[in-house]
């Protein structure tokens, strides 16, 4: 196990910058997630740290090493890729087994660490099989162990669930945070699912251009995002955005779930002072246990999360309603969140610029 620590990290391709002079902490045994659209440097940032990438600028540190000058084979991490990358010709055993064997580890050895670590993800029974005679959900996992046999310090993961269906994804999250669990290792891993970073992570790190958004707990990212990007990233439906009525020209946004509709009639919720928009439903979709209204309001369209289907039917005239207390408030300019007391929040309401 060890901490991984980057200092100003850049990478530049063909004159082009794609990852801007991050500095980022990985605590020792932590699941830390990157993530951020397609494009956004995640990848390479994983790659820089594996070795397979070299840093324009900066430092990386594994443990108490700086890598910056050794080879991958030198830097005690293990890669998954999204690819698994399996040897077809060869079985489960082997596959796994291949990297103890190029370092020249005892044949009896070899054996013990095979099937100790089949045994932990579950493959003792195929380890005769080549992978043309697996389940995605199988290969993938003669990937991890393929990594877990070599005992690395860390372990980087490369969207190694993108390739297989949505419910065998949902069972292997499960199966990957109950093995670190499991192991205790440093885990850093890349996705560009929030759902994932979200249900895995236990430090979330997003990413956007190059640049680090904001490093946090998953819910610390859902409850206090940092900047306007991070709060339309996170989140499913996303934030709802629109411009603030306290006359700063900035933007307000609320969570789709933290909204009441209502009928037209109907303009505040238990007496309090609420963020009023009017509006007429224009899309429905039920989920089940939720259902989500879309709304086209006179600020613009907004999203509103239901637990049970209220009966409000398309094209029916509404209004939507969110207590000052959900509201947050973003620099029109930089996109920053302007952090307010609950007070400051009521007073956005009363009309007065704060």
């Amino acid at each position: 196990m060890a901490e991984v620590v980057l200092h100003q990290i850049s990478k530049t391709f063909h004159n082009q910058n794609v990852v801007k002079g991050i500095s980022l902490f990985v605590p020792d045994g932590s699941f830390t997630v990157l993530v951020g659209p397609s494009g956004c440097g995640k990848s390479t940032t994983l790659r820089m740290i594996a070795g397979l990438e070299s840093a324009t600028e900066g430092e990386i540190r594994i443990g108490d090493t700086v890598v910056n000058q050794l080879p991958p084979g030198k830097r005690d991490v293990a890669m998954v890729f999204q690819n698994y990358a399996l040897y077809p010709t060869m079985n489960v055993f082997d596959n796994i087994a291949y990297g103890l064997r190029n370092r020249g580890t005892p044949k009896k050895e070899c054996k013990v660490l095979v099937e100790e670590i089949a045994e932990i993800v579950g493959l003792t029974p195929y380890l005769k099989r080549k992978p043309s005679q697996l389940s995605g959900g199988q290969r993938q996992r003669v990937a991890l162990a393929r990594a877990m046999v070599k005992k690395p310090k860390v372990f980087l993961m490369d969207e190694p669930l993108s390739n297989l269906d949505a419910k065998l994804r949902n069972q292997m999250r499960v199966e990957l945070t109950s093995l670190h669990k499991q192991l205790g290792s440093t885990f850093i891993y890349v996705t560009h699912d929030q759902v994932e970073a979200m249900t895995m992570g236990d430090q979330i790190v997003v990413m956007n251009e190059g640049n680090i958004m904001q490093v946090a707990a998953p819910m610390d990212l859902y409850q206090e995002p940092e900047n306007l990007f991070v709060a339309q990233f996170i989140g499913s439906p996303a934030m709802n955005i629109i411009p603030a009525e306290n006359g700063s020209g900035n933007l307000w946004g609320f969570r789709p779930e933290k909204a009441v509709i209502l009928p037209d009639a109907v303009s505040q919720v238990g007496g309090q002072e609420m963020l009023t928009l009017r509006g007429r439903v224009v899309s429905r979709e039920i989920l089940g246990a939720e259902s989500l209204y879309y709304v086209q309001t006179e600020k613009g369209r907004v999203v509103v999360k239901v637990d049970t289907d209220n009966g409000v039917d398309i094209d029916s005239n509404v209004q939507v309603c969110v207590s000052p207390s959900y509201l947050y408030e973003f620099d029109q300019h930089s996109g920053k969140r302007i952090v307010r007391s609950a007070t400051e929040r009521n007073q956005m309401l009363a009309g007065g610029g704060v």
